[in-house]
């Protein structure tokens, strides 16, 4: 068993745990889902209903089947569709530090906005957000600025059925609202990858579903 002590970032995702939970819990706009299993927070109204509409029509744009690290995951595990944005276009530009200015974190630790759309039957199964040390892509992801810590995302239209967020260990399921932003920390309060944060994109089984995504690292991401 990897000992806490030597878990890598766990200095910086202490850290940058602690500054991004105390600027959130601060906001008593800020809806803090109560469970001690992870740090989870929704924000009401954060894109208005043109911004979000301006957003779908980006993501049918740049949208192809989804990809994951091959060694960590299995066939069908991830059936969406998704594609990051340009990070120089104005309007992105502007979502992309709304977000970071929410949460306080330097923006060069963001990765791109990447946007998603799920249709009838597409899920993403039961997953973390965080890196997985032992598997052969860390030794690339250690170098293009480490561990994950923060996760944002937004949902951009109301779901006709299906297609929650479901936090599994947590219990929580939370249903796709328009202009909403999902934020939660990826490790616990000591800085060490949190397993309580394991979520999945459930199918969707009327309509379509859209989101888009900001992932966070505890170094400058390249």
């Amino acid at each position: 068993m990897t000992r806490i002590a030597s878990i890598p970032d766990k200095d910086a995702l202490r850290r940058m745990g602690s500054q991004v939970r105390q600027r959130l819990e601060s906001d008593p706009q800020i809806y803090k889902v109560p469970t001690d299993r992870a740090e989870i927070f929704a924000v009401g109204n954060f894109l208005s209903p043109d911004e979000c509409q301006r957003l779908i029509a980006m993501i049918d744009a740049v949208a192809r089947p989804s990809e994951l690290h091959e060694t960590a995951y299995v066939a069908k595990f991830r059936t969406s569709y998704s594609g990051n944005f340009d990070p120089y276009d104005p309007f992105v530009k502007m979502v992309s530090r709304r977000i970071d200015d929410l949460l306080g974190i330097n923006p060069e630790c963001g990765e791109r906005i990447q946007g998603q759309r799920y249709l009838p039957g597409q899920e993403f199964k039961p997953h973390n957000d965080w890196f997985y040390t032992d598997q052969e892509y860390w030794k690339m992801e250690r170098k293009r600025g480490g561990q994950r810590c923060w996760t944002a995302m937004a949902f951009l239209n109301e779901v006709e059925e299906g297609g929650h967020t479901h936090f599994v260990e947590v219990g929580a399921s939370i249903e796709p609202k328009p202009g909403v932003l999902l934020v939660w920390n990826n490790a616990t309060p000591e800085g060490v990858p949190n397993e309580g944060t394991l979520h999945a994109g459930t199918p969707v089984i009327k309509g379509s579903k859209y989101v888009l995504t900001k992932w966070y690292r505890t170094r400058k991401h390249s």
